[in-house]
């Protein structure tokens, strides 16, 4: 079963190998460029605006995007064309006729082709996020982002959980289907929905958030500022609330990322009537006014050392999910076919 296997998939395993050759052979001769780069540039610049390390890295941008972009297209494809076409071309060709009357039995046919085009896809997705990981880091260290939802799943563990996923749902899709390209169509669009909704409505709950009342400026490790006033109609008036932003260097803000209502210690929000700050129509209050006022601000956010707690438990789902659909094809198989 496994040279079967080989012989069927090898155009798309040899084609896989390619790109990822010439995949890393470029990111690792441009990182390699961009780290001698930034080598001695300070990274640490408090206030100042690191006007070298900016333009250093931001010449590699595009470099960075496309790498990002590889990570997150590499599982999707894999599921359209190494996925769907495992078991919805043997149907629309009518070759499982002469395949399920062998002497291996269906599930074993269906065990070795899952298996052997997982771990390919495994593979394959393991070394481009590893490479990717790699490219990035020196942008990861300068933007303190990496937890974010769309950078998030472009790093570390999680894309190995979308490969096998993808394979899963692509098999899965095809045996119900039956037709090999809309399998892939469907597959494409059931992944990418997913990989929607997976950020917005569960990765926030796999772990319970940090919730606090932070002052602002309180440090380097949070960074909290004021952001300005909320003018409702366009004018200022005493129920005018003042406005802050807060964010977490290598966390996920959940909330207090777009500018909150600035609050007192007791958790009250601050409006133009409750401080001594002159104000019309036309003209903003003197913020100077506010420098002895200490101003808080509410947030939910996941600190940053829960970043691999994350990418375990979202790469543990995805396995999860992809043992549940390869458990529904194996049904599918021996019932729908029986």
């Amino acid at each position: 079963m496994t040279w079967l296997t080989w012989r069927q998939q090898r155009a798309q395993f040899l084609t896989a190998a390619a790109l990822l050759v010439l995949a890393a052979a470029y990111l690792l001769v441009d990182g390699l460029r961009l780290r001698h780069g930034i080598d001695g540039l300070p990274t640490d610049c408090g206030t100042n605006p690191c006007s070298d390390l900016e333009q250093a890295i931001g010449s590699k941008r595009n470099a960075y995007l496309a790498a990002g972009a590889l990570v997150l297209l590499a599982p999707a494809l894999i599921g359209a064309f190494w996925g769907a076409p495992l078991i919805a071309r043997e149907l629309e060709t009518g070759t499982h006729r002469m395949v399920w009357n062998q002497s291996v039995p269906r599930g074993r046919w269906l065990a070795a082709k899952l298996l052997l085009t997982t771990a390919a896809a495994v593979l394959v997705t393991g070394l481009l996020s590893l490479l990717t990981t790699w490219y990035a880091a020196p942008f990861d260290s300068f933007d303190h982002h990496r937890f974010q939802p769309l950078l998030f799943g472009l790093r570390g563990l999680v894309p190995l959980g979308y490969a096998a996923f993808a394979v899963a749902l692509g098999a899965c899709v095809g045996l119900f289907l039956r037709r090999t390209l809309a399998a892939a169509a469907v597959t494409l669009a059931l992944f990418a929905a997913v990989q929607v909704l997976v950020p917005l409505a569960v990765r926030p709950h796999l772990q319970q958030p940090v919730h606090e009342l932070v002052a602002l400026d309180k440090g380097p490790a949070r960074h909290g500022s004021f952001a300005g006033f909320d003018t409702p109609g366009g004018h200022l008036g005493p129920d005018s609330r003042m406005l802050a932003t807060f964010d977490v260097p290598d966390g996920w803000v959940l909330s207090g990322r777009s500018p909150q209502p600035a609050r007192d210690a007791a958790g009250r929000v601050l409006t133009l009537a409750s401080q001594p700050c002159p104000s019309s129509d036309r003209l903003p209050p003197d913020v100077a006014c506010l420098a002895g006022t200490d101003m808080y601000v509410a947030v939910d956010y996941q600190p940053a050392d829960r970043y691999w707690t994350f990418q375990l438990a979202e790469t543990g789902l995805y396995l999860a999910l992809a043992a549940a659909l390869a458990a529904l094809t194996s049904w599918g198989l021996r019932r729908r076919l029986g």
